[in-house]
């Protein structure tokens, strides 16, 4: 019974919260959203900041812990769009990073040491045979990481799994390990072992 009238009171509250959020949000939207559009990259965003900050007073005002009453809201919710953008800006710009570091990883780490080990030909045996004795004379730690990456076609992910460390950790490997791969064939070049 306890229960039931907990959930009516709570229905009644939200439903008094609404009434009151609707008309201040008619009269304040419009600058609001403008607001969160300076601050923010796209319109996109700008929805997303003003709607997440809105959730974050209403949840406040619904709680009770919302100090001030309804003259505060605007000055709390300027502030929490500006501290939504700066989130939202810092998130997209280490994912924007993150997706960089992917793509050069993918340009650079292994391109020129993957095809001349799977392709066949006169021309590309002698490379073959100088990053496969190159190979072994890697660490342990490096060449393993190599492995399991060209030959397995693992995640760095899956990698550190099976090897109890780190993605990043497995990817610094891989990157050193290619750069020791590279450095050994730009030697063979100069040397016109290749």
């Amino acid at each position: 019974m306890a229960s039931s009238d907990n959930n009516v009171k709570l229905a009644s509250k939200q439903k008094q919260n609404t009434s009151l959020f609707r008309p201040w949000l008619e009269e304040h939207g419009s600058k609001l959203l403008l607001f969160a559009r300076q601050q923010t990259r796209t319109i996109a965003d700008a929805e997303d900041v003003l709607q997440d900050a809105l959730v974050k007073l209403a949840r406040k005002v619904g709680e009770g812990t919302f100090v001030g009453g309804q003259d505060a809201w605007l000055a709390f919710i300027y502030t929490q769009i500006r501290r939504e953008a700066i989130d939202l800006g810092r998130k997209d710009d280490r994912r924007r990073k993150r997706e960089e570091n992917v793509v050069q990883d993918q340009r650079s780490l292994g391109r020129d040491i993957e095809m001349p080990l799977f392709e066949e030909g006169e021309s590309q045996d002698e490379t073959r045979r100088i990053l496969v004795e190159s190979m072994k004379t890697l660490p342990t730690k490096f060449s393993e990481v190599i492995s399991m990456k060209l030959w397995g076609e693992r995640t760095f992910a899956e990698i550190g799994e099976a090897l109890g460390i780190s993605l990043n950790t497995a990817a610094s490997r891989y990157r050193y390990g290619i750069e020791a791969l590279r450095k050994q064939l730009a030697t063979a070049r100069l040397n016109d072992d290749i």
